[in-house]
């Protein structure tokens, strides 16, 4: 009982550390980097708590096609070769502001469900199946998948259509210029 609690806990906070290195960092490649690692350790918590193919489609879904797509993007754009901007004036304070009000409903979460412990109902051997997931995913809801599929699409257009501006002259005298300092 207490090695759960332990590899809970523990998980937990390399799940937090991570999220907070996508925040924190100013490389937007190792922003990328964290996010991947953030996808892999929360498909582990899936994965323990006997979700095998949710899981699996986070690495799947997440960690692989939607990284690979902000990975093009960051490249594309050249993301790291932007300099470095100022912050706004009021944005710490709005960002600590959000967090404040994060915690505190975390913190009611937890106090809510600490006195609510009551068993997780079991369910079917083949609920949320692989096949019944599929099947509802093409024929129920196929228009939202084919919208998603839609607007990543036009993601990617406009991250080629704004690589190719006529700002082109400037990205290459900034890449110049970092290559010679």
């Amino acid at each position: 009982m207490a090695f759960t609690w332990i590899f809970y806990i523990g998980l937990a906070l390399v799940i937090v550390f991570t999220a907070a290195g996508v925040v924190l960092v100013r490389h937007a490649l190792y922003a990328a980097l964290f996010l991947v690692a953030n996808f892999s350790f929360v498909a582990l918590l899936y994965l323990v708590l006997g979700a095998p193919f949710i899981a699996m489609a986070q690495i799947t879904v997440y960690a692989g096609a939607i990284m690979i797509l902000f990975l093009f993007v960051i490249m594309l754009l050249g993301a790291e070769l932007l300099p470095a901007t100022k912050t706004l004036p009021r944005q710490r304070v709005f960002a600590f502001g959000l967090g404040a009000i994060a915690l505190v409903e975390i913190g009611m979460f937890v106090v809510w469900r600490w006195g609510n412990l009551t068993p997780i109902n079991e369910h079917a051997a083949n609920y949320a199946s692989p096949h019944d997931v599929g099947l509802l995913l093409f024929t129920k809801y196929s228009l939202p998948f084919e919208v998603t599929s839609i607007i990543l699409l036009v993601a990617v257009i406009g991250a080629v259509v704004l690589t190719h501006s006529e700002d082109l002259d400037i990205r290459k005298r900034l890449l110049k210029s970092r290559k010679e300092e």
